[in-house]
């Protein structure tokens, strides 16, 4: 099974530095990266900038289409007003069939700010113990959400000492 994991970081270039280091990872076959979007919002910008990090002709990728339309709906829907509601709507109706939930567009819109960095990875086949221990040298970073199991996830925020 995938995991879609959000990761937030503190300035706007931790989610580049954290993808180079997941992408080794991947080479050395501790990780696979299904796929994987970057947003960075630097200080002083009205909007975040979104990047896909594969092409959508990519074995697995989620494509070009699904990443927008979640980056639409988290960062830029808010600001277009309510005369989409009802697209909107049909959106969260899709994402769900995802298990993206309204509290995962919450948790990120809230958390994601201006000056802030976020990295979106869906992944496989992790040796947790070394993915786990690179990941404790990367800058300081909070896990958003992820769709591991609550076991997992408490684990998971435990070696990063994250509140539940």
């Amino acid at each position: 099974m995938a995991t879609l994991t959000v990761l937030k970081f503190g300035a706007p270039d931790g989610a580049a530095q954290a993808l180079s280091s997941l992408q080794a990872m991947q080479k050395q076959q501790l990780i696979t990266i299904l796929d994987a979007a970057m947003v960075t919002w630097p200080e002083g910008k009205k909007k975040p900038k979104t990047r896909q990090m594969f092409s959508t002709s990519a074995a697995g990728a989620m494509g070009g289409a699904f990443w927008g339309m979640l980056f639409g709906l988290i960062f830029f829907i808010p600001f277009l007003g309510l005369a989409i509601g009802a697209l909107t709507g049909a959106l969260m109706g899709k994402f769900t069939d995802y298990g993206i939930s309204d509290q995962f567009i919450k948790d990120v819109r809230e958390k994601v700010t201006e000056g802030t960095s976020a990295l979106f990875v869906l992944s496989t086949g992790e040796v947790a113990d070394r993915v786990v221990a690179e990941m404790k040298s990367w800058p300081a970073f909070e896990i958003v959400s992820t769709n591991l199991s609550a076991e997992q996830e408490a684990q998971l925020r435990a070696e990063f000492g994250e509140e539940e």
